[in-house]
Order: C-alpha cells, then structure tokens, then sequence
C-alpha cells in the first residue's frame, strides 16, 4: 500500500499526467472551434421567422375589428367611386395634407378619401336644393325671391365647408381620447421596457392593454407596432406616430425614443423623464378646468339659485306681512 501511494505521488508520474491534461487541453482547444457550428446565421434565421410572425400577427390585428367595433380599412362604395372616377375629383381634393388629416381623425384607406371627396363634392348642391325647398314651400318666411336664393346660396358655402368641420371634430374628439389615455400607456411602456422587453414587444403589450381604456390610442400603438415590424428604419414609424396623433406629448415621446435610438442612450430613462412630463401636462390641465369653475358656475347661480334663495328667504316675511290687518 505504501508503495502505491509512494508511486502515485512521485514527481515523474505527477509531471506526466499534468503534461498530458495539458495536451489534452490545448487539443481540445484546437479541434472544439472546427467542432462547432456557426449559430450566427441559425439564430438570425430564428429572429426573421419571430419578425415575420410578429408582422403577420399585427397585421392581422389592424384588419381585424378593435373593441369598439372599428376597422382601420373599409371598402369603398362603388357609387361614390365612380362619381369620384367620372368627375376626376383625385387631382381637385387628393393630397398630402387632406389623407394627414384622415388619419389625424382616425380614417385610414381609400374609403374614407372617396367619401369625403365624394360629400366635398356633392354636400353644396345638395345643401342649395334643401334650402329652396325649406325657404320656398316650408317656412313662411317673408322675403323676396332674390333674399332667399341669397339663403340657399349660403346653405351650399355651408355646404361645401360641412365636410372639413366635421373631420376636424372628429379629430379633436380622438386627440382628446388619447390625449387623456396616453400618460397611463407610457407608464405601462415603461414598466415593460424597464422588465426587458423590446420596444416593439412593449408597444404591442401596451396596445392591447389599453385598448379597454382607449380604443383609438390602442390602435395608433398596434399601427406603430406592426410598422416597427417591417419598416427599415425605426425612425419612421415613429414619425408616422407623432404625424397621425398631432399631440405635442405624443411628438416628445417619439422624439425622445428616435434619439435613444439615433444616439444609443437608454429608452428607459428618456421614457421616464417623458411619463413624469405627460403625468405633468394632465395635472395642470385638471387645475386649469377646476380654475374656470368658479366663473362658469356664476350665471347659472345667479340665474337659478339666487331667484330660489329670495324666495326661501322672503316669502315668509311677504306672507306674514299680506296676513296683517
């Protein structure tokens, strides 16, 4: 036994076995980089097939009806489209500014632009026709011939301005909804970017959470998200964010993630610093509203509760004076 345990730590067989796991080792070394494959290209394969279904998906989110019963495309009527083919009504109304403004009021595709060229168009005449007909046989106004084609011909203005009126309400309806939503979804954005996410995973998380508070800011970010997916540069659909919704807060937000982006600084500070604005903008535009209050209230106080106060007050007083001898 002793010489066993003499000849297992001797100097030469000690000196042999470290010599020989160091060629194993440099061998090992040698022959592991020839040995193993390149995961370069199969893990950008994987990340293409994750990009091309998170395209696929969000695509089929945009065509599909939101909660509020909304689709982001509709077909085109075909009677409005071949008034607008026959009349050429594109090279009078079509342009960069007018689809901006569609989109501006939540209206996207071609059957919007056809519908609104087609009312642009056919709201003066029929707002002139109307206004003979209520002037000439309804009313019993009593003007002469030249005052009420006068009228009618300022019904078919009106007419022809109605259009614009009307998507210019309804674009500021859909900014104030996602104006009063948007500080809520950044701190959900930020939340998600700051657990790991992606920019695009978290814009796609945020969508469908505040879809049950706000459709219409749930569909700008599911747009911005499937534009993330196949865009070439990110930058873009940011900017196309900032164009659709007009907001300066929602402008800030995309210019503070194009410079992260540009500049390589983190998104979630940038993020942080734009939530604790957005959360700013909102409190003072509650104090402003409860500032006006007062004001407001004064005519209807003076109108309804003042006249009710001297009744209380002096109606007993007046009651006893009539009851005395």
């Amino acid at each position: 036994m002793q010489d066993i345990v003499d000849t297992v730590t001797s100097l030469p067989l000690l000196a042999t076995m470290l010599a020989a796991i160091s060629a194993f080792a440099t061998m090992l070394a040698l022959i592991m980089p020839m040995l193993a494959r390149d995961r370069l290209n199969q893990r950008m394969r994987v990340m293409a097939l994750e990009r091309d279904k998170l395209r696929s998906q969000r695509l089929a989110d945009l065509n599909r009806e939101r909660v509020g019963k909304v689709k982001l495309r509709h077909t085109p009527k075909g009677y409005m489209q071949r008034i607008v083919d026959t009349f050429d009504l594109r090279s009078q109304f079509d342009n960069e500014e007018l689809r901006n403004k569609l989109k501006m009021a939540g209206l996207r595709g071609e059957a919007p632009l056809v519908a609104f060229m087609f009312f642009r168009a056919a709201a003066p005449p029929l707002a002139f026709v109307v206004a003979l007909i209520y002037l000439f046989f309804v009313a019993s106004l009593e003007a002469s011939v030249s005052m009420k084609l006068f009228y009618a011909v300022l019904a078919a203005a009106a007419g022809y301005y109605l259009p614009n009126v009307f998507i210019k309400n309804l674009a500021q309806k859909r900014q104030q909804a996602i104006k009063m939503a948007f500080p809520d979804a950044l701190d959900m954005l930020l939340i998600c970017v700051q657990s790991g996410m992606s920019v695009e995973a978290a814009f796609g998380k945020v969508s469908k959470e505040v879809a049950n508070q706000s459709v219409e800011l749930g569909e700008e970010l599911s747009l911005t998200t499937a534009e993330l997916s196949y865009l070439p540069d990110r930058r873009i659909a940011f900017e196309n964010l900032a164009k659709r919704t007009a907001l300066p807060g929602v402008k800030a937000v995309c210019t503070a993630l194009i410079q992260a982006e540009r500049y390589g600084t983190p998104v979630g500070q940038a993020l942080r610093v734009m939530a604790k604005e957005n959360r700013d903008i909102r409190m003072a535009e509650a104090e402003k509203k409860a500032a006006a209050l007062p004001p407001k209230l004064t005519v209807p106080m003076i109108l309804f509760f003042l006249p009710v106060l001297f009744l209380v007050i002096l109606g007993p007083a007046a009651i006893s004076f009539w009851k005395m001898p």
